[in-house]
């Protein structure tokens, strides 16, 4: 039986939700608060720039292809891929810095230049990753949190051990060199915890690293949200934007509507993809599941400083993603993870899209986007953003050893403020929840509200996580918790 489903918000989970649930030949509209679709995956465009506002990283393509797969689709019908080389260099000093390359053959070779026999070593530790991924990635992730024995099967027995030791010392077993054991460390951040919380499997990140390579869409990750709002709309999807959520409406216990701008909206089912916190706070206390307390003891993932900055020339000495590792790894996850406050000399990372995507900035010119990661819910003011940008751009201008700061013609900030009053994001958070070993799976909020029937949550604060891929996983678990409902 068809049924109306209102979906609050249009990032990656909301959309890829949307698609399933149309498929199953549901009445299906998504609603953004904003003027553009693609939450924490806007985009924008000023002065002839063109800047994606979030997410820049294109890792798994599996997941990618998995989705469209879903719907007798692939990525190429959508978008285009480009596979980057290098995949990303880490900066340590003046023109002292280590490419990634889109090979794990030449990346051993790199290894072992720089520490004798962590060539060999490398390869063992991405045959593990993999071995992880395959288990993870393939099919555990695919679970919908619902129950601790989701995660026992005969391969995870095997892994048992890997839960209880952490990624960090796993590393400084095998390595020695400090810089190797930070760029080995380096994907983890991803997952929104320091890699001495993060469990040992997750190692599988490396092999999303190092295994399967860094890619960008032609234009911009926003071809991806364009892609996926092209097949919604294919699949019968209506599209909403400027469209605040006031209120869900429970009557009985039953998620029965929402309303927008002071109309009711009628629903069968309601999906949201905002912020899990700022959903529950569109509801009565009595159907709230997690108390301010609850969310108060989580890990969250780092908030962050952006910086879309338009350069009226060409940068030098820099490749597409690059991060600046030359200050103390350790200390700024110290400043993040437990004595939140401004880090004094933090780390960043910089990405110039338009030294793969002619279109991103006007000829001649060059595109860059810059990150410092944050503690969340810290204090935001225009003097300490300024500060921040004068900080990573002298010594950005140190070691690349070119002069850049006259030759900003544009420039704009975004941190947790931001994220706030444009994505109600708790406490500013960027990434959501970090996957420590009590955050993991069942340990999530839940997907299905067990206070309110017919209300559903998808995203980064629920399962499986933060990041584009399992955003998508989180969107195609939702829409099958949704149709199992109409089943029972």
């Amino acid at each position: 039986m068809r049924k109306t489903i209102q979906i609050i918000g249009s990032g990656f989970s909301s959309l890829a939700a949307a698609c399933y649930l149309a498929q199953q030949g549901n009445n299906v509209t998504v609603y953004e608060k904003n003027s553009t679709i693609g939450g924490r995956a806007r985009q924008f465009k000023e002065n002839g720039f063109t800047f994606d506002m979030g997410p820049s990283w294109y890792w798994m393509p599996d997941v990618f292809e998995r989705f469209f797969q879903d719907f007798n689709k692939k990525p190429s019908d959508y978008y285009e891929l480009i596979k980057l080389n290098p995949a990303y260099r880490v900066y340590f000093g003046i023109n002292d810095f280590i490419s990634i390359y889109d090979n794990l053959e030449d990346i051993k070779s790199t290894f072992e230049s720089i520490e004798k026999g962590s060539g060999e070593k490398l390869q063992n530790f991405i045959n593990q990753a993999k071995s992880n991924y395959d288990i993870a990635i393939k099919d555990l992730v695919y679970r919908p949190g619902v129950s601790p024995l989701e995660l026992i099967t005969p391969q995870t027995a095997l892994k048992l051990n890997q839960f209880f030791s952490n990624v960090s010392s796993d590393i400084q077993k095998q390595f020695k060199n400090e810089r190797l054991i930070q760029i080995l460390e380096f994907p983890v951040l991803f997952l929104g915890a320091k890699p001495t919380k993060t469990p040992s499997f997750y190692n599988f990140m490396n092999y999303a690293d190092f295994g399967l390579g860094t890619w960008h869409p032609k234009t911009g990750m926003f071809d991806v949200i364009r892609g996926i709002e092209k097949l919604s709309l294919e699949l019968g999807v209506t599209i909403k934007t400027n469209s605040s959520i006031e209120k869900i409406i429970v009557e009985n216990n039953t998620a029965t509507g929402i309303v927008i701008n002071g109309e009711i909206l009628k629903a069968d089912i309601v999906l949201s993809g905002a912020d899990y916190q700022h959903t529950e706070t569109l509801l009565e206390k009595e159907h709230q599941m997690y108390s301010e307390k609850y969310w108060e003891s989580r890990v969250f993932a780092p908030s962050s400083l952006l910086f879309f900055v338009g350069f009226d020339k060409k940068i030098e000495n820099i490749s597409h993603h690059a991060l600046f590792f030359d200050v103390d790894f350790n200390q700024h996850a110290a400043d993040i993870y437990d004595n939140p406050k401004w880090p004094e000399a933090p780390l960043f990372y910089a990405n110039f899209p338009s030294k793969t995507d002619q279109t991103a900035a006007p000829n001649g010119m060059e595109s860059g986007f810059f990150l410092i990661p944050l503690a969340p819910g810290i204090e935001d003011t225009e003097k300490l953003r300024e500060e921040y940008f004068e900080k990573i751009i002298t010594r950005f201008e140190q070691l690349t050893q070119q002069k850049i700061k006259n030759n900003i013609i544009f420039k704009r900030a975004f941190c947790k403020n931001d994220f706030v009053s444009d994505y109600n994001a708790y406490k500013g958070n960027a990434y959501g929840m970090a996957n420590t070993l009590m955050q993991t799976a069942f340990l999530r909020p839940k997907i299905k509200s067990k206070k309110v029937k017919n209300l559903y949550f998808t995203g980064q604060l629920t399962v499986p996580g933060p990041g584009v891929p399992p955003a998508l996983i989180s969107g195609k678990l939702a829409a099958e918790l949704i149709q199992k409902s109409f089943r029972s």
